[in-house]
């Protein structure tokens, strides 16, 4: 069965946008080795998946500066955006999830085909990890606090365990945390 990967930047203190999602505490820049990192991340999969509010930016952006690295791959992945208001993608290469959130990944890790990529989304990547959908947490902690923004563990309704598979720290200041959802055998 494919998995779901998430890959997703966050503050020292766990949080992945401030109160109203800035983005002003990122580390923009990247040593090779941590580039190098992602890009293995996304060789990894063919579909990138997305709530509709991150999709609203996401998708745009990446089409809009095809001279960025990574930009190819990203325009090329098929994308599959989770909305309860959109009735048609008005993206290329992306089609629209409607039906419950646990039945809609599961079908889509059943199907054939490399492993599955979401990269944020507050509240999508909370219900995510609330239903213990993500298998894999590739966490890319920046060097900074902030004290108060939108987490993603915060509706969890017990104990989810992980366990670590590697730690790594670059150059750049980020520490990469790679776990594995713990299942019970």
């Amino acid at each position: 069965m494919r998995k779901l990967k998430l890959q997703v930047q966050m503050t020292i203190d766990a949080y992945i946008g401030g109160t109203n999602g800035e983005m002003d505490w990122l580390t923009f820049d990247w040593d090779n080795e941590l580039k190098n990192y992602a890009t293995a991340l996304t060789e990894s999969v063919d579909c990138i998946i997305l709530g509709r509010k991150l999709a609203e930016g996401f998708i745009s952006y990446w089409a809009s500066h095809p001279e960025l690295e990574g930009a190819d791959k990203i325009n090329e992945l098929k994308k599959v955006v989770f909305t309860k208001t959109l009735d048609q993608s008005k993206w290329d290469n992306t089609v629209l999830a409607q039906g419950e959130l646990v039945e809609e990944i599961t079908s889509l890790k059943q199907k054939n085909g490399k492993d599955l990529i979401v990269y944020g989304g507050g509240s999508f990547v909370s219900s995510l990890v609330k239903h213990g959908l993500i298998d894999e947490y590739h966490l890319f902690i920046n060097p900074t606090a902030i004290g108060k923004g939108l987490p993603i563990f915060e509706e969890l309704d017990g104990k989810q365990a992980l366990l670590l598979v590697k730690s790594t720290a670059f150059a750049c200041g980020i520490v990469v945390l790679h776990y594995e959802l713990k299942r019970n055998a």
